[in-house]
């Protein structure tokens, strides 16, 4: 039998008794009209008496808590089902606003009528991560930063402020305390199966919500502050998250098949999987995914603990304790600093998409958004679903006790098995300066489509041929160019004329099409990275600025709108800027072919390293200066040539000391 099938709970003994039976010990009748005033306010103080508190230092008593609030949480239960939506919606909707998404405490209050555990479970999910988006709004009327974490949100003393420490201490019973029923966590990590939500609890917190509109709309009134929401994350250049094609009908059929046969998915959590394959189907794009990451967290889990050999990790931990999240799961070492086996079973490209979609702070973060109610749930995007679902897919047929080989190989499965395997990082910062340099040539490469003046409207100035110092300096970018072809890809270097053969985006393409490794990079490693980024950054603000002066000062020149001493700059810098091109191409080919070999660094002892990080900040200097001279308001193009020659002097220089990376490969 297979290990997800003897699995029966996730949650360990003490907090499966905290969320399932302690709740249920009192079995008093509970009126609810003693929390209910008779206009239907919450009466917070009837709430606050229950929340017990230990002798010792006055902190919250947990345990005695939850078991007092229990039949308060069963009548509120009751209540809310008594109601007819139209009488929920009259007596609390207006509650609600508080929070910016009142139509998901209307589909909670749906949800509770019939009581489905799935539904109940990710109303849960949808409602706790909303309600921290609305308190962290709520606590930036006074504070500055808003906590990363729901604990340290609740336990602030600008939220007590606003609602009073009583009312916080209830809302830290239910969520935000590990010594609490913690439900916001067990949930969101994937350690509770449907059944082990009591539906009570989701509409307990459902009325909470309620009382804080009724709290914060009288402390608005009397400070007369107003509620700003923070705006939604967007996602931006959503092409770049799609790795799998479209999943149609016949996909999905055969994803609700693999899920009962694949031993990846825990069958106590069977019903979240089916009920995130129909949320695809039913275009409920949010609710899918809300559903399938804690799911892939718990599947994972299994793997972790398996390969690692350490089962009693499966479970929640308890309080003095850390989860197994994703978090030590994705991480290079356990916490006794052994090596973590998982990546290894995994393998890379899987490991890259994890990062890629959950950690990486360039990439969507799904998991932390969501959870943490920065996404707006009515447009969440299809592709981002389609890409967690089809990951999804291809690790049920990975890690399966059956023989999965008709799955693997049928034609709607084999294509998604062959995206993922051929999977590399997009949002790790190696990946993010491959798609700078990239985007900053093709920016270069619009220099020579720039309008330029009628040659008969040209006064004589001396041009590039005439100029010794700019000859000099395109000798010299051709000795440098030279000194570099043996450590570049040799079909890349065709002609006699090295600057335009070899410093091209052709050549660029290649390099970055080189694979880097990603996972686990080395702190010198990604110190050298960042500083690439920045220059790269600086080359492409560089060309926009060339950009943006050229088409300007064009425009001027045919509307006669320049002045003599600007036309003689305009001139100064259609020269300027023969030259500069060939410069910053160098640039961008040197940093590239250093990212290539950029583990190379881990090699050079302190001093080299030291001496070779001063050598990159001397040519980001270099072109953050550049990015002054030519900008409109400094217009000074003489002197970008002065720049480039000290910054070629110094490249050739560190070339003739053999001190770039890319020289290490033969030196190794």
């Amino acid at each position: 039998m297979a290990l997800s099938d003897s699995v029966t709970t996730c949650l360990s003994p003490p907090v499966h008794y905290v969320i399932c039976k302690l709740g249920f010990e009192k079995e008093d009748i509970y009126d609810i009209k003693n929390i209910l005033s008779e206009n239907g306010e919450i009466q917070w103080q009837a709430l606050t008496e229950h929340v017990c508190y230990l002798e010792s230092d006055q902190s919250v008593d947990y345990i005695k808590s939850i078991r007092s609030l229990g039949p308060v949480c069963e009548s509120v239960n009751l209540y809310l089902k008594s109601l007819t939506k139209e009488q929920f919606v009259i007596q609390y909707a207006l509650w609600f606003h508080w929070t910016n998404y009142a139509e998901l405490f209307l589909e909670v209050f749906e949800v509770l009528q019939h009581s489905q555990t799935t539904e109940v479970a990710l109303g849960l999910m949808k409602l706790t991560s909303c309600m921290e988006r609305a308190l962290g709004d709520v606590y930036l009327l006074i504070g500055k930063d808003c906590p990363f974490l729901l604990r340290d949100l609740l336990a602030s003393e600008e939220l007590a402020v606003v609602f009073g420490q009583p009312v916080m201490n209830v809302l830290r019973v239910f969520i935000g305390s590990p010594y609490g029923l913690n439900l916001r966590n067990v949930l969101w990590h994937g350690f509770a199966s449907p059944q082990e939500i009591p539906a009570k609890y989701c509409a307990m917190l459902l009325f909470l919500t309620a009382g804080l509109g009724q709290l914060l709309q009288t402390y608005l009134l009397k400070t007369q502050c107003i509620l700003v929401h923070r705006p939604y994350m967007i996602f931006v250049s959503l092409e770049e998250l799609v790795v799998f094609p479209d999943l149609n009908h016949e996909t999905l059929s055969l994803a609700e098949e693999l899920v009962k046969l694949s031993s990846f998915v825990l069958k106590t959590m069977l019903p979240f999987w089916m009920a995130a394959l129909t949320a695809f189907k039913q275009s409920r794009y949010a609710d899918c995914v809300i559903l399938l990451l804690p799911q892939l967290e718990a599947g994972l889990r299994l793997l972790f603990t398996t390969t690692n050999k350490c089962p009693n990790r499966l479970l929640t931990a308890e309080p003095s304790a850390l989860y197994t999240t994703f978090d030590e799961m994705l991480a290079k070492h356990l916490d006794n600093e052994e090596v973590n086996q998982l990546p290894a079973v995994l393998e890379e490209p899987a490991m890259e998409f994890l990062w890629d979609f959950l950690n990486h702070q360039e990439g969507p973060r799904i998991r932390d958004r969501l959870s943490h109610g920065e996404i707006n749930l009515e447009s969440f995007p299809k592709e981002v679903a389609n890409q967690i679902v089809a990951f999804a897919i291809t690790l049920l047929c990975r890690f399966s006790d059956e023989d999965m080989f008709d799955f693997k190989e049928h034609v709607v499965i084999k294509p998604l098995m062959n995206c993922a395997h051929c999977y590399r990082s997009r949002f790790h910062p190696i990946s993010q300066l491959k798609k700078q340099v990239l985007e900053c040539i093709k920016s270069i490469h619009l220099w020579p489509e720039l309008p330029t003046v009628p040659e008969e409207h040209i006064p004589t100035t001396k041009g590039l041929e005439g100029n010794t110092e700019a000859s000099t300096l395109i000798l010299m970018i051709s000795e440098i160019i030279s000194q570099l072809q043996q450590y570049m890809p040799q079909n890349c270097c065709s002609s006699d004329d090295l600057i335009n053969s070899v410093l091209t985006e052709r050549l660029l393409i290649e390099l970055c099409d080189m694979r880097v490794c990603t996972l686990y990079t080395p702190r010198p490693v990604l110190e050298i990275v960042v500083i690439l980024c920045k220059i790269s950054t600086q080359c492409h603000q560089v060309s926009e600025q060339v950009i943006a002066s050229a088409e300007l000062r064009y425009k001027q020149w045919m509307n006669k709108t320049l002045r003599s001493r600007q036309r003689h700059n305009y001139m100064r810098m259609l020269n300027s800027i023969k030259f500069l091109s060939p410069v910053l191409r160098l640039i961008l080919v040197l940093i590239t072919l250093e990212l290539v070999n950029v583990h190379l660094v881990c090699k050079k002892n302190p001093f080299d390293y030291q001496q070779y990080l001063k050598f990159l900040k001397s040519v980001l200097q270099y072109t953050e200066n550049l990015v002054t001279y030519t900008s409109l308001e400094k217009n000074k193009w003489e002197e970008t040539m002065e720049l480039a020659n000290k910054a070629l002097m110094k490249i050739r220089k560190v070339i003739d000391r053999k001190l770039i990376l890319a020289q290490l490969v033969l030196l190794n």
